[in-house]
């Protein structure tokens, strides 16, 4: 039995290395979880012996083909009910990441799956990010950064980086939601921001903006 401190390990680990599949420091997993080093390795070692991750000290942190699933299972739970969320119980986007944070521990597959179901099988949660299969599967996200387009040319807003309360309220207050299209209209060289245009405005966005917009062509 993986128990919820160790899914969240896995699940960081799965973050910051591709999938698990590149070394992580110890110093880089207790940045994220806002802990001591002392204590990841601890838990990296406990990992270890359940055979879900690889740890070689001053080589750092990978996961197993195990440890890989289990840290996949635990995002496809939670991304199916930030989901459920917004879509059956109106919860706005940037009021789900805590709520799912506590449902993403739930032990029940059967329970995921009928989730899964009920929903349509969707491939992505409300912030774009893809929503991993009950084997752990999940298609990349076919999207480019903002930065990337060329003045004139427009797409969908399909993925914001960034799912932070605070990001995703600044998004709301002005009118941003995945779906929009946007449109580039000019690069300002200086800042590095971006003037853009939607159905229903023209606005300047900054470049930290920008770097957190992912769109579709």
């Amino acid at each position: 039995m993986v128990t919820r401190s160790e899914e969240n390990y896995l699940k960081t680990i799965y973050h910051l290395g591709k999938q698990g599949t590149i070394a992580v420091s110890t110093n880089a997993i207790a940045e994220k979880m806002e802990t001591k080093a002392s204590s990841v390795t601890d838990m990296v070692k406990k990992l270890a012996e359940k055979n879900l991750a690889n740890y070689i000290k001053y080589q750092g942190v990978t996961l197993t083909n195990e440890g890989r699933l289990a840290a996949a299972l635990v995002i496809r739970k939670h991304r199916l009910w930030e989901l459920f969320l917004v879509e059956k119980l109106n919860f706005s986007w940037d009021e789900v990441h805590e709520v799912a944070e506590q449902l993403e521990h739930i032990k029940s597959l059967k329970l995921v799956n009928e989730l899964d179901a009920f929903l349509g099988y969707p491939t992505h949660d409300p912030h774009g990010d893809p929503i991993p299969d009950k084997d752990g599967n999940y298609s990349p996200i076919n999207s480019v950064n903002i930065l990337d387009l060329d003045t004139g040319k427009e797409g969908i807003l399909a993925f914001v980086k960034d799912s932070s309360d605070v990001f995703l309220k600044y998004l709301n207050k002005n009118n941003l939601a995945l779906g929009d299209t946007i449109k580039v209209l000019d690069f300002e060289p200086f800042d590095n921001s971006l003037t853009i245009e939607t159905k229903t405005q023209k606005m300047i966005i900054s470049n930290e903006v920008a770097q957190n917009l992912y769109i579709s062509l």
